[in-house]
């Protein structure tokens, strides 16, 4: 990497502003480029998450242990981690399977004034392994892995934590009573209009993505987290429909 990066250029989300033929939501490089600006303006509570991350971090890194953050994109989750790692014998590795997200990562890791190194991976994170990790970020990435491959992803993330470890999992749910469902839906949408998106863009990447973000409840996820190894789940954040909770594996 470059020691004097140029930041990569940012640009206003405005990829849904226009009539559009339908197609599923990818993260290439049209979305990298606007990423920053899409998820700040879509995800309530984005701008809380990641710095409170730095804080978990720093409260839950063990020395000489693994980090990672598991869908990484352009990397503020591991940055976030970064700067909350106070040992130098630590391992932070960064994972994401767009080249395109990764190769911007790259740059703003550059850019980042830290000693401590960040591997980035270009891969599935489904076959990234899991070893000897006291903190492990998932946000808003397992919504995006297919349903029927989420437990075996967490069983191995748990197996790979060392005790007292910790996962810290940001997901967008879904109620089980649907009154509650439009309610917070409908929040979500005044949200995104707030923050300037027309209903068109609004309809058009809510049908671009419905078919690849598949949400689910906070019991689901719940279960599934005591399921596969970890003792203790909490909700640490919540707004509208946008959860991030803390796994913790016993000591």
């Amino acid at each position: 990497m470059s020691h004097n990066p140029t930041p990569p250029q940012q640009e206003t989300d405005r990829l849904f502003a226009t009539p559009r033929e339908p197609a599923d939501f990818r993260f290439d490089a049209s979305v990298a480029r606007v990423f920053p600006d899409m998820i700040r303006r879509s995800v309530p509570g984005y701008t809380t998450i990641i710095p409170m991350i730095e804080v978990i971090t720093e409260q839950y890194v063990q020395p000489g242990s693994h980090c990672y953050d598991l869908g990484c994109s352009l990397g503020a989750s591991t940055l976030a981690m970064r700067h909350g790692i106070p040992y130098r014998d630590c391992t932070l590795v960064g994972v994401d399977n767009s080249s395109a997200m990764i190769e911007r990562c790259e740059h703003y890791i550059a850019l980042d004034d830290h000693p401590l190194p960040v591997t980035l991976l270009c891969e599935d994170i489904l076959d990234t392994p899991i070893r000897d990790a006291s903190v492990t970020t998932l946000n808003f990435t397992l919504q995006f892995v297919a349903p029927e491959r989420r437990a075996a992803l967490l069983s191995r993330i748990a197996e790979g934590t060392r005790p007292g470890g910790v996962l810290i999992l940001s997901e967008k749910i879904r109620f089980e009573s649907a009154v509650e469902q439009d309610i917070q839906t409908r929040l979500h949408h005044e949200f995104k209009r707030a923050n300037g998106y027309s209903d068109l863009e609004i309809s058009q990447k809510r049908s671009a993505i419905e078919q690849v973000l598949i949400p689910e409840t906070l019991a689901a996820h719940r279960e599934r987290l005591l399921a596969a190894g970890f003792e203790r789940v909490m909700v640490w954040y919540q707004c509208f429909n946008f959860v991030s909770m803390l796994a913790i594996k016993a000591s």
